[in-house]
Parts: structure tokens; C-alpha cells; sequence
């Protein structure tokens, strides 16, 4: 079953970009610097910033739809993001070497289940998923910290673009 993930687009950020640590704050939104190489993925790039690198923490509102599962939390944008990533049938950089939870939504924005992964076997679990019909999209989340890292969708002719 083919499969796409995406980032979510740079442009709905870029206003945030070139604002000094005050402007930010006012927007509710804190400038960090990594410390690590693995604990601050990039929502647009689908990538870790890097140890030393700039990073932008705000609240998002991943799932923006009229039902109970409208859900919104805490994510890192790399402020030097000048292209969202769209990948076709290959998972990015952050949905590997973590423990992933899987939300499984219908066409409506209803949840039908989850899945966790803790394995490494994220793909697999998606391609089953999708062998659903009633599956629509699934949202990937830290599995510890519930913040949400990306959408998967069918196939890029069906990306559910309502939640982004």
C-alpha cells in the first residue's frame, strides 16, 4: 500500500522567522538551541535540528477538525526550513530510532484506534493500517510525550490537508 508523509508548510511559519526573542514571546513562542541531535524535530523539514541549532517551540494545532479529536500541542520548527519535505513510500529521520504512536483517523476526522510502535516497525504498521479502507490519515506522535511529528495520508492524491 502506498503511503506519503509531509511537513507542514513552511509558509504557515515564515512570519515567525525573523522575529527577535520578545516578538516571539508575545506569540507565545520561545527560541531554544538544540542540545541534542535527536530531541527537536523539525515539523517542516521532518528532520532533527542539530546540536547548536537555532529551534522555534510553539503550540499547533495538528488536527484542526470539528470533532472530539481536535488536537493541538507543542512543537519545533528549524527557523532555517525553506522547503517543506513530501516523501512517498519512505519514512523521515524523525519517525525512526523513537517509539512512535499511531492515531488512525476516518475521512470525518474520527478516531477509529491507534497503534504503538516501539520496534522500528513504523512502515509495516502503516502499510496494515492503510489495507483498512475506512483508514483515511494517521498522525504520527512522540509516543512519551504525545506532541505530534507528522500526517500520513494514501498517497499524495489524497493527503488530508483539513488537519494542516
Amino acid at each position: 500500500m502506498a503511503f506519503c508523509i509531509t511537513g507542514l508548510p513552511t509558509q504557515t511559519f515564515q512570519p515567525l522567522f525573523g522575529l527577535d526573542a520578545a516578538a516571539l514571546r508575545r506569540k507565545g513562542v520561545l527560541r531554544k538551541v538544540a542540545d541534542s541531535d535527536t530531541g527537536y524535530p523539525c515539523r517542516i523539514t521532518l528532520k532533527h535540528i542539530k546540536t547548536g541549532q537555532p529551534a522555534l517551540l510553539l503550540n499547533f494545532t495538528s488536527h484542526a477538525v470539528e470533532t472530539p479529536f481536535r488536537s493541538a500541542y507543542a512543537i519545533y520548527v528549524d527557523p532555517a526550513a525553506t522547503q517543506t519535505t513530501m516523501l512517498q513510500d519512505q519514512l523521515p529521520e524523525v519517525l525512526l530510532g523513537r517509539s512512535i504512536a499511531l492515531r488512525i483517523f476516518d475521512k470525518t476526522g474520527m478516531l477509529l484506534g491507534a497503534e504503538l510502535d516501539t520496534d522500528g516497525q513504523v512502515e509495516q504498521k502503516i502499510k496494515t493500517i492503510f489495507n483498512k479502507p475506512e483508514a483515511a490519515y494517521i498522525h504520527a506522535h512522540t509516543a512519551a510525550y504525545g506532541c505530534f511529528l507528522t500526517e500520513i495520508a494514501r498517497n499524495f492524491f489524497s493527503v488530508p490537508s483539513k488537519a494542516l
